[in-house]
């Protein structure tokens, strides 16, 4: 294989996600309201809360606990859920998974048939730095990426590596004042069958101009280019 360089500069700009409070995630004008998301380890349990339930899923699947949604009141920094067989707390404040590097915008207490379990929830906070991350693509271009390609895009350090569906690239990267700039990048010469080349291509057409940064509330990572391209991707664990 060819190494060849790659000369791709990639100003971007960060922009931090909102918390929003619970059972109100942030959504545009006329989309439905979203369900609040908050999960904890230890035993492993998930809570959902829609307008009109609260779904509870516990001990590892073991405990299923379905009760209307009763309204949120005020809590300390939070809100409070209250129901015969579930109350749930959820205050404003970075919190970790304990089990991974992400972060979220709520500590949530659940206390489900007289147990209590402590977990995170509500938006999924950006990483405090890129070194140390780890994504995989979703979309590149607004058109899902090949599931049979994989793909990657890794901080290390001081230098970035991945492959969008077809070669390996990698380089050195700066991130200084909200500008993230890499480069010289490298890249071997194969030639895809396939989705692989074409959304690779779209990719690195996408990284010759500015690239701005946003990070949703799920926890993406939004690539936006000055032609309104855009690549989504996702955090690897």
């Amino acid at each position: 294989m060819i190494r060849t360089p790659l000369l791709i500069a990639l100003p971007a700009f960060a922009a931090i996600a909102a918390c929003a409070p619970a059972g109100d995630m942030p959504r545009g004008p006329g989309e439905p309201r979203k369900a609040y998301m908050a999960l904890g380890t230890e035993p492993g349990w998930t809570l959902e809360i829609t307008p009109s339930r609260l779904n509870y899923d516990g001990d590892y699947g073991e405990t299923k606990i379905m009760v209307p949604n009763p309204g949120a009141k005020a809590g300390l920094n939070g809100e409070r859920y209250v129901t015969t067989r579930l109350t749930v707390d959820v205050t404003h404040g970075e919190c970790s998974d304990g089990m991974s590097d992400r972060r979220y915008a709520d500590t949530v207490t659940v206390i489900a048939d007289g147990k209590t379990v402590t977990g995170c929830g509500g938006a999924i906070l950006p990483p405090s730095e890129l070194a140390g991350t780890n994504w995989t693509f979703v979309s590149i271009g607004g058109l899902p990426v090949a599931a049979d390609r994989p793909t990657s895009l890794v901080f290390e350090g001081e230098r970035l590596s991945g492959s969008a569906g077809c070669n390996r690239f990698s380089g050195s990267y700066e991130h200084k004042d909200r500008t993230l700039t890499a480069g010289p990048l490298t890249a071997t010469e194969m030639a895809c069958p396939g989705a692989g080349m074409t959304q690779e291509n779209t990719f690195f057409a996408l990284m010759r101009g500015p690239v701005s940064l946003s990070f949703p509330a799920d926890g993406t990572l939004l690539l936006t280019g000055a032609d309104g391209q855009t690549a989504v991707l996702k955090r690897a664990i």
